[in-house]
């Protein structure tokens, strides 16, 4: 498996959980009281550009360069 191939699990997984805690913190401000965090980025789109562009890489390595699944 190559290194783009492994790291699109890997990825997920990292956004997943990202997700959660950005979901959590803003579900404790609100219970709380206080205004909601503001996001600099939002983890899931973040996390399906991260996914798309080690996809491409990918595809372009096992056409371009012939390196077997």
């Amino acid at each position: 498996m190559c290194v783009f191939c492994a790291a699109v699990p890997v990825a997920a997984t990292l956004g997943a959980h990202a997700n959660s805690k950005q979901r959590q913190a803003a579900k404790l401000a609100e219970a709380e009281g206080k205004t909601l965090p503001k996001r600099k980025i939002s983890a899931g789109p973040a996390t399906a550009i991260v996914i798309g562009g080690l996809v491409i890489c990918s595809v372009i390595v096992h056409t371009q360069l012939n390196v077997p699944l």
